[in-house]
């Protein structure tokens, strides 16, 4: 991974290109937010099956995926995603991060989008865009202190068990 340069100070945490070994437990994270209703649109848990055909879309030069791994064990995951299939979109990315449940609220998300964004334009990418439920306020407000503004606001399009979600579209140029 070429990343973003070192932070001032230690980091418990160390980033690399996620393989597929580590799809089980990028997927148990994902699967953790589920219940929350708030943070996805996908309402039952996942498999790594049905997770395979995404991950392999990516690829550490031009779609990558990064883990934060602590002690051992995958504290959170970052991917860049293709935000739409024609041509005129290729410089723009859909980033989206999940963090397991002990590692939310300590610096790890910060620490994800300030190397993602200092990255992207290696990847040829000059905007970023976070699909975001209007109800997920820690995740607005992580990506809103990177620089993220509202490109878009799309009311009542998610319906999350009894819950209709307004999703909010951040984005930032990069580049």
């Amino acid at each position: 991974m070429n990343s973003a340069p070192p932070p001032s100070k230690p980091l418990p945490w160390t980033f690399r290109d996620a393989t597929l070994d580590d799809l089980p437990a990028m997927v148990e994270i994902y699967n953790s937010i589920i219940p929350s209703r708030v943070v996805t649109a996908d309402l039952e848990p996942v498999s790594v099956a049905q997770r395979r055909p995404w991950f392999d879309q990516h690829s550490p030069g031009r779609r990558p995926i990064w883990v934060a791994e602590t002690a051992g064990r995958i504290a959170g995951w970052l991917s860049y995603s293709s935000f739409h299939s024609r041509a005129a979109y290729d410089g723009t990315c859909e980033v989206s991060i999940y963090l397991g449940p002990a590692d939310r609220g300590c610096g790890l998300g910060s620490e994800l989008l300030r190397r993602c964004i200092a990255h992207a334009p290696s990847l040829r990418c000059h905007s970023l865009v976070a699909l975001i439920f209007a109800a997920n306020r820690p995740s607005l407000r992580l990506f809103e202190r990177h620089g993220f503004t509202t490109w878009g606001h799309l009311p009542r399009v998610a319906l999350v068990g009894d819950r209709e979600h307004d999703l909010v579209i951040l984005g930032r140029r990069v580049g």
